[in-house]
């Protein structure tokens, strides 16, 4: 029997469809799988026009078969089977495709599809192969057909016997070597896995004979191993169902199933869209972040299935960041993939779906926000900092679609309130949003700066986390009101509360005296227009404030930002009458009242003492 070359002849291009188009080894099942799936498709269709066949869908399926001891693996199939002229055609010519052929000439019908485009998934054998052989009996013949090829060296094509229309795939699996363990591909349990990651909602039964465990007859404690055939795909997916037939606990059922996560989804989304470009989907929101998800090691994305396969196990471009969360998948018979049906082209159909999924997300949670309040502060409270997040990132390109769905505890409220009810109870002369930064509600609410902003009766915002300020900066405002931070310059509350940038005539020396001890650590000191009880606080200039500065220095690449801090006497308590009466009489106890004031507004602000020796000394000289 004379061997033949493949038509696509070289070696080279064989070699790149086994070692470089496939990053993993196991995609070889999936390959072989939905090709099997295509035969059985094709033989459908041909029963929507050939009266004379009856198409039970019952007496079709798919059977895998492993043997150990002859190192083979067998995937046999009922489907329309080849002719000598196609297996020519189909398996003697790398990437030449018998179901992208079949598509393009058969209108298909009753929503399938055929899976196969390119015509190489079937070579992906040879990545665990020495050998492959393919016996097939074609519909309407008599005459099988072999197919036999152990690599680039060519082919063989003979006559065989096989009593029933189909075609078996059997390979020759590898032996092993150091790098590889082969044997893998012939492990019951390894296979089965194969088949629920890739192939579990293929629409035809895939069988396998499982062992399973018995008690003898007649015995109460001797087991016997017995092997069984069975049904190891769930054939029809949960998203092509309709949504009247599904109760909340079939998708919670489906949410565990596929490992997404050990809590209890608060909410699923359920997308069919049969339109230019035809998809389904099922999102879930889930209840708590996983133990890495505010970690570089956290991988967001949906799984990609086309026509029930899947194709990526996390399609990140399927999600933007701020919604990274969201768990579920995408099943599309119209997406464009690249020649390994691995990675995604980045195309219109991605762009659409991925359009498409943003706003289901986004109104889902408007909507559970409206009507569930309880149920959102829950996600909130998870997964809120991912959402101001979304607002800082790409220069603010998205906070329109997320202003709406934040969340900040209130001064009045003593709760979450989103910004636009922080807005509507607004007084009429109240012209900013107020907001306070620090580590912890009850740090702020003790804050000196908070008392001005309080005693006007105004709302002020607590920001605790280190994401906050930035986000709002980013905001800038919302519905026309400017944010503005209650340790900001100028407060904007009255006449009496503006920097003129004087410093008061009076005690204009002494404030220049104690800049001038303080150079280099403070921009200005000056008499609070702020403070009611308290003696000092520190007060910022420009874009940068305190707790901003605390987040930068914290980070690796630390760039020594700095906030220009401006410390602010209360020229109403009893230490400025000590201040200024020192001044007046002892130089030497002004330096020493500077620097407790100094570092008091540091320990205030949670900011570390710059020599807290030196602080301690000066504690026990006040003392004594």
């Amino acid at each position: 029997m004379t061997k033949q070359p493949f038509k696509a002849e070289s070696k080279r291009l064989l070699d790149m469809m086994i070692h470089s188009i496939y990053s993993q080894k196991e995609i070889f099942l999936r390959e072989l799988i939905s090709n099997s799936s295509d035969a059985i498709d094709k033989l459908y269709y041909k029963a929507l026009t050939d009266d004379s066949l009856q198409f039970d869908q019952s007496q079709y399926f798919i059977k895998i078969t492993a043997n150990k001891e002859t190192r083979t693996l067998a995937i046999l199939d009922t489907g329309i089977g080849m002719t000598k002229e196609e297996l020519e055609n189909n398996l003697g010519t790398i990437a030449k495709s018998g179901s992208l052929a079949f598509k393009t000439e058969n209108e298909l019908k009753d929503g399938h599809d055929i899976i196969g485009q390119f015509g190489v998934g079937f070579y992906s054998s040879f990545m665990v192969a020495d050998k492959v052989t393919v016996i097939t009996k074609p519909f309407g013949s008599d005459v099988a057909y072999k197919w036999e090829s152990t690599g680039a060296d060519g082919y063989t094509i003979e006559e065989a016997e096989k009593e029933s229309v189909g075609t078996e795939v059997l390979l020759t699996i590898k032996e092993n070597t150091e790098e590889e363990t082969y044997d893998e591909y012939l492990d019951e349990h390894r296979l089965r896995s194969i088949v629920k990651k890739y192939s579990d909602f293929i629409r035809y039964p895939i069988k396998m004979d499982v062992t399973t465990s018995r008690l003898k007859e007649g015995s109460e404690s001797e087991f016997e191993q017995i092997q069984e055939e069975q049904v190891i795909n769930s054939m029809v997916p949960i998203w092509r169902k309709n949504k009247s037939e599904l109760t909340d606990a079939d998708y919670e059922a489906f949410y565990h199933e596929k490992h997404y996560g050990f809590d209890q989804p608060l909410k699923h989304i359920h997308i069919s869209v049969d339109g230019t470009i035809r998809y389904q989907s099922i999102l879930f929101i889930p209840e708590k972040t996983p133990f890495d998800y505010y970690t570089k090691e956290y991988e967001k994305g949906l799984e990609l299935y086309s026509n029930g396969v899947l194709i990526m196990n996390k399609c990140g471009d399927l999600l933007p960041d701020y919604f990274g969360f969201v768990k579920g998948l995408v099943d599309s018979e119209d997406l464009s993939l690249n020649i390994s049906r691995e990675i995604l082209q980045q195309d219109r159909q991605l762009k659409f779906i991925a359009k498409n999924i943003k706003n289901k997300i986004k109104s889902q949670l408007k909507t559970m926000l409206k009507n569930e309040r309880e149920k959102y502060e829950t996600f909130f409270e998870s997964f809120g900092k991912q959402l101001k997040y979304g607002v800082y990132s790409d220069f603010g390109a998205n906070k329109e679609d997320l202003q709406d769905l934040l969340m900040f505890y209130s001064s009045k409220e003593k709760k979450l309130v989103t910004l636009a009810e922080y807005v509507s109870r607004m007084p009429e002369d109240q012209t900013h949003i107020y907001y306070a930064s620090g580590d912890s509600y009850d740090r702020i609410a003790n804050m000196p700066q908070t008392e001005l902003v309080q005693d006007k009766g105004y709302e002020i915002l607590y920001f605790v986390d280190e994401i906050d300020e930035f986000a709002i900066k980013m905001l800038m405002n919302y519905e026309g009101k400017e944010f503005k931070s209650v340790s900001s310059g100028d407060l904007n509350l009255d006449d009496s509360t503006k920097d003129t940038g004087d410093t008061t005539t009076e005690h204009k020396e002494l404030f220049e005296y104690m800049q001038e001890k303080l150079a280099g650590k403070v921009k200005k000191v000056k008499e609070s227009k702020r403070l009611k009880t308290h003696p000092v606080c520190l007060s910022t200039e420009g874009e940068v404030t305190i707790e901003m500065e605390k987040i930068l220095s914290a980070m690796p690449d630390n760039q020594n930002i700095k906030a220009d801090k401006v410390l602010e006497i209360n020229p109403n308590h009893d230490i400025f009458k000590a201040l200024t009466h020192a001044f007046e009489n002892d130089k030497e106890k002004v330096d020493l009242y500077t620097n407790l004031l100094y570092n008091q507004a540091l320990l205030i602000e949670g900011l570390p003492l710059e020599d807290p020796v030196a602080f301690t000394n000066d504690m026990c000289k006040v003392m004594v």
